[in-house]
């Protein structure tokens, strides 16, 4: 994303804003004409392409990207030509609604991939729902797809044009319960979040499964995600007798907390969820990171022969930026979207009511995608539930262990 600048991004949907139509505009005149003009369908995204979780956001907005560019060469979807109109919400929910009632302005706007954050996607939802904009994300909180009171067995879902690729925290974070306790044999563990949506949420689908296994919670804290100093809660964990932290939030303020309770002379391992699986992360801790945790969605790229091809041409692409945590999952997105529009376009036309016909074509979708089987279940979740355990070995990310959280 660094070689295609915000600037260039902006002029182009400013450029698309001046072409509306009912559903798609008309590519050098209309498709009858003798240009062999198309069909011109925007994929909207929206995830941080600046401040501290950029390095996440670009890795998704450039593998969204390549699914746009591969589409097109491959006429994926014959008579209609994909672009990507690509907005940085800096990680923050009012930015994120503000994206989102742009991306719905643009008729041509069939179906939308992000946000990465969870409480983003709060903010952004209702917009999208009430223009029939299917959105695919990759976030994880469970509410998000099955309302409020999904944790007492009433799941409900808000919106039906809310999608995700990645599996979500009601399972993630059980898994990473069942590792610490079964595996790594942490009986005591501190919990600390960030108070944020998915952070919160994360820390408390954790803590509940940790004490159900017969674990305790010796305290629990939280922090201002845009601070340094965590030194005050770094005492407090040391002074807990925990063997281990579990941080409920992203890596710019995991990172420094874990070097910070190490050098208040807690000798433990601090694990975390997805947000906290990124090379950023490292960067953080230093040599103070070894041997900490973190669980992610799916399976290894790198370890999936599905993904071997997404790999290859992700570096043919030149993008200079790691596809990240998030990569394989973001092209999965973008390509359920496009086959979702496959299935609705006729000849390289679409219906009047497009938008609406993509959402239902979209809960049909089934694929075989860069991180697995993709499909998605009645509340619009990732059929496919994979989790891995990473470990910190000689300052790199390593697998543990890959599984699924069967309850």
């Amino acid at each position: 994303m660094r070689k295609r600048s915000l600037i260039a991004v902006t002029a182009a949907f400013a450029a698309g804003a001046l072409s509306l139509t009912a559903c798609g505009s008309r590519d050098a005149g209309s498709a009858d004409d003798s240009s062999g003009g198309s069909t011109v369908v925007t994929i909207g995204f929206d995830a941080p392409l600046t401040g501290d979780l950029s390095a996440l956001g670009i890795g998704m907005k450039n593998s969204v990207d390549l699914a746009v560019n591969q589409a097109n060469e491959n006429k994926e979807v014959p008579g209609v030509t994909f672009k990507v109109v690509a907005l940085d919400d800096q990680a923050q929910p009012s930015s994120g609604q503000q994206n989102a009632t742009k991306l719905v302005a643009d008729k041509n706007v069939l179906g939308v991939v992000g946000p990465l954050n969870s409480s983003v996607a709060q903010s952004m939802q209702k917009v999208f729902d009430t223009a029939q904009v299917s959105e695919v994300s990759v976030n994880t909180n469970p509410a998000l797809t099955q309302g409020d009171k999904w944790d007492t067995g009433e799941k409900v879902r808000p919106f039906k044009t809310y999608f995700r690729t990645a599996t979500t925290d009601a399972i993630q974070g059980p898994y990473a319960a069942e590792y610490l306790y079964n595996t790594a044999k942490k009986k005591k563990v501190f919990v600390v979040d960030d108070k944020k949506t998915y952070g919160a949420g994360l820390a408390a689908t954790f803590s509940a499964h940790f004490k159900k296994l017969g674990g305790t919670v010796v305290g629990n804290d939280h922090v201002n995600p845009d601070a340094k100093d965590f030194s005050a809660v770094a005492t407090k964990i040391k002074n807990s007798g925990a063997d281990v932290v579990y941080y409920g939030g992203e890596y710019p303020a995991a990172g420094p907390l874990s070097a910070q309770v190490k050098k208040a002379g807690a000798a433990i391992p601090l694990i975390g969820g997805d947000a906290i699986y990124s090379d950023e992360y490292l960067k953080l801790t230093g040599p103070r990171g070894e041997g900490d945790l973190a669980t992610s969605v799916g399976a290894p790229v790198e370890s999936l022969p599905s993904a071997k091809k997404f790999i290859a041409d992700y570096k043919a692409a030149g993008y200079k930026e790691a596809y990240g945590a998030y990569g394989g999952f973001s092209y999965d997105s973008a390509w359920a979207i496009i086959q979702a529009v496959k299935a609705v376009a006729k000849d390289g036309k679409l219906p009047s009511d497009a938008r609406a016909k993509v959402t239902e074509a979209l809960q049909k979708v089934s694929f075989d995608g860069v991180m697995g089987k993709v499909s998605f279940d009645e509340y619009g979740d990732a059929t496919n539930k994979q989790l891995t355990v990473y470990k910190v070995k000689s300052g790199a990310w390593k697998a543990e262990t890959t599984g699924t959280f069967t309850g």
